[in-house]
C-alpha cells in the first residue's frame, strides 16, 4: 500500500494506517528535528509533537501531495518555536558539539575508520553554517528530498531553494577549505 492510499485511509480514521506512516516517516522526521535543535531529547519532544500536529490537522492534509515534505515543514515550524532566543540555539548547538561520539576502530579496519572521522568532520563542517544553511543541506542531502520536495517542506519556491543550496554549498566549501582541509579534496554535488 503506497503513501497515498496509507493517507486517506488515516484521515478515515484508520489508526493502523496512521502508525504504518509515522513508522516509516519517524525516522526523518526525528533526524530533521535533532538538526534543526542540535540535543537528541528536544529533537524527540519535537519529532513527537509534529506527529502530533499532524494527526489534528490530518483532514486538511491533501493525500496526492508527499507526506514528508509537509512533515518536515511542521517539524520545522516546531523546532522554530522551541528555540527562544539566539543564546539557546547556540548553547544547543556546542553541546551537540560536545556530545558527538569519538569514533571508534571497526573490526572492518582503517578504511571504516577513515569514513567515520570524514563524515564526523563534515558534520562539523555543517554544524558551522547558520542555521538555514544546514537546513537546506540537510533536506536536500541528507533526508534526499527532491528540489521540489525541499521548496514544500522549506516553504519557499524551487528556485528559492536552488539558490540557497547553492550559496549554502558555497559556504559550506569556504569552512571546509578553512577549518577542515583534509576533506577539501570531496567534492559536494
Amino acid at each position: 500500500m503506497n503513501d497515498q492510499e496509507l493517507m486517506r485511509l488515516a484521515q478515515q480514521g484508520d489508526d493502523a494506517a496512521w502508525e504504518a506512516l509515522v513508522r516509516q516517516e519517524q525516522q526523518a522526521v526525528f533526524r530533521h528535528a535533532y538538526l534543526l535543535t542540535g540535543n537528541a531529547d528536544d529533537a524527540q519532544d519535537v519529532a513527537q509533537e509534529a506527529f502530533v500536529r499532524a494527526f489534528r490537522s490530518i483532514d486538511r492534509f491533501d493525500p496526492d501531495r508527499p507526506l514528508r515534505p509537509w512533515l518536515l515543514r511542521i517539524t520545522s515550524n516546531l523546532a522554530s518555536n522551541r528555540r527562544r532566543s539566539v543564546a539557546r540555539f547556540f548553547s544547543a548547538l556546542s553541546r551537540a558539539a560536545r556530545d558527538t561520539p569519538e569514533p571508534v576502530l571497526a573490526s572492518a579496519g582503517a578504511r571504516r575508520l577513515a569514513q567515520q572521522e570524514e563524515s564526523a568532520a563534515l558534520w562539523q563542517a555543517i554544524r558551522r553554517l547558520r542555521r538555514a544553511d544546514q537546513e537546506v543541506i540537510y533536506l536536500r542531502y541528507f533526508a534526499a528530498l527532491s528540489v521540489a520536495d525541499t521548496a514544500e517542506a522549506l516553504g519557499v519556491a524551487q528556485g528559492t531553494v536552488k539558490s540557497r543550496l547553492s550559496r549554502a554549498t558555497d559556504r559550506l566549501r569556504a569552512v571546509i577549505e578553512a577549518d577542515f582541509p583534509d576533506l577539501s579534496e570531496r567534492r559536494l554535488a
